[in-house]
């Protein structure tokens, strides 16, 4: 009989610390919204925003007004069906900018060209305006193992210029880390004379010099009008 109350015993104290590793790890899973997921940027909780939290999404368009993407939360096989908060299925994919950049018209058609639905992409949350976020957009190099950070290759590219930081204080520590990684890559582009700092040939400045001549000017009137 001891040797049997001993087993049901030790029973009991594993059927308990299952219990409770379960039910931590549904708190712990509560607590941070691993499986969340978020259809508009006002729903993303403040703490993911100043914790620079990075979030797993697909991409649906690339708008004048930025990149539409359906946030894609992780999925645990036991708990996200428990835990999930929308029972729908429907789409809502939310509105993000590239933060601290301006992209050039050739810039946004790199964007339609390379950032194309349904890719995955990681948003690296920085700040949010209204109902939209402005990220650290990173996407899979093809043929690599490694990811590349959207906004610092358009700036790499000569595609975009260095921006204001939206929603982030220019005195905060953040502020300027990010500064000073996107100013690397626009002077990379600067010194290799790419996109918008490419230089022009001697044969094009003697034409546009040509071009602006007042003599040049009066002499193809006069051809013209004869």
């Amino acid at each position: 009989m001891p040797a049997e109350s001993s087993r049901e015993t030790e029973t009991d104290e594993k059927n308990l610390s299952t219990g409770l590793a379960v039910a931590g790890v549904i708190v712990t899973a509560r607590s941070i919204r691993l499986i969340t997921k978020f259809r508009r940027a006002s729903e993303i909780p403040s703490r993911f925003i100043e914790r620079n939290v990075s979030l797993r999404g697909k991409v649906h368009s690339i708008t004048e007004k930025g990149i539409e993407v359906e946030h894609v939360p992780i999925f645990l096989p036991v708990l996200s069906p428990i835990l999930s908060k929308h029972k729908d299925v429907s789409i809502s994919p939310m509105l993000v900018h590239l933060a601290g950049v301006e992209l050039t018209p050739e810039g946004k058609m790199w964007l339609q060209n390379n950032v194309t639905p349904p890719q995955t992409v990681w948003l690296k949350l920085i700040s949010r305006e209204d109902d939209s976020l402005y990220c650290l957009v990173s996407k899979s190099r093809q043929r690599s193992l490694w990811s590349c950070c959207v906004n610092e290759e358009v700036l790499r590219l000569g595609l975009a210029r260095t921006a204001p930081i939206a929603g982030v204080r220019t005195d905060s520590r953040l502020y300027w880390r990010l500064h000073k990684r996107l100013h690397r890559a626009e002077v990379k582009a600067e010194k290799k004379g790419r996109g918008l700092w490419k230089e022009e040939s001697l044969w094009e400045r003697a034409s546009k010099a040509a071009g602006n001549n007042a003599v040049v000017r009066m002499m193809r009137r006069i051809f013209k009008s004869t």
